[in-house]
């Protein structure tokens, strides 16, 4: 592991794997680069990894005020020019972390070679608007604690509770985020919708909708998929935290797609 600070934040990070290509990995709101932990044996094999705590996440630099979609995808640019990873990467994420995926594809176009985006999270609609700010609000007076059940009944619900360890982990892991940072980015979504972004990616995409996701069911996440030019989109028998719940198969749909364009 390591900590770079790059645009205005310190970042942990890690770069594993060895290949002519890169991937880079964007974790869940309220996950860490641990995240994809049990993909990285399918994913490093052929190619170089990055996958980072994003700003706010983790042991990254904690926020303290507004954050904003273009932060967040710059943050991944600044990120491969410490590197020094030149050329066109790949970039997969899952809810708040294929939103970022999908803006830094947008912003970063020249960048970008392909994307993959699982349950993505391009903010919230406006009937939901107040009362994401109203969950904010609490969990920034009562804590992670204050939401953790309520937030995973529907996130990370029962039948995708497969190993009664791993969500004990998960869900410990999930209470121990930074308050504050965690209602910054819950602001994010109310405030600045990106959905409107998803016309302009240019680049070959692959949807994932989840069967058990009762954040973003798979009408939803297809939906989104109809309105990237030429996306494909599958179904996968998850939850919203694919990755986490269940990694083979998140290694393999992005293995298989990334592989495709020779990345």
């Amino acid at each position: 592991m390591n900590w770079i600070e790059v645009n205005g934040t310190s970042l942990r990070c890690e770069l594993s794997g060895s290949g002519k290509t890169t991937l880079v990995l964007v974790h869940e709101m309220g996950g860490t680069l641990e995240s994809w932990d049990k993909v990285m044996p399918t994913l490093t094999n052929t190619r170089q990894v990055l996958r980072y705590d994003t700003r706010g996440a983790g042991q990254s630099e904690k926020l303290s005020g507004k954050v904003t979609w273009n932060e967040m995808a710059d943050d991944i640019a600044a990120l491969l020019d410490a590197h020094n990873v030149g050329g066109k990467v790949a970039v997969a994420g899952t809810a708040v972390g294929a939103g970022i995926a999908l803006h830094f594809a947008v912003r970063h176009a020249v960048r970008t070679a392909m994307l993959v985006v699982s349950s993505p999270a391009l903010g919230v609609s406006g009937d939901r608007r107040q009362g994401t700010l109203d969950r904010a609000a609490t969990i920034e007076a009562k804590g992670m604690r204050s939401v953790v059940d309520s937030s995973l009944a529907n996130s990370y619900p029962p039948v995708v509770r497969h190993n009664a360890e791993d969500f004990r982990k998960f869900r410990a892991r999930w209470l121990a985020n930074d308050p504050q940072s965690f209602a910054a980015i819950s602001r994010m979504l109310a405030e600045e919708n990106i959905s409107g972004e998803t016309a302009h990616v240019g680049c070959p995409t692959l949807v994932i909708g989840c069967r058990h996701d009762g954040l973003r069911p798979p009408a939803t996440v297809e939906a989104v998929a109809k309105q990237i030019p030429g996306a494909q989109y599958i179904e996968m028998n998850s939850g919203h935290f694919a990755a986490v719940q269940t990694p083979g198969l998140m290694a393999q749909a992005v293995h298989q797609f990334v592989s495709t364009e020779g990345h």
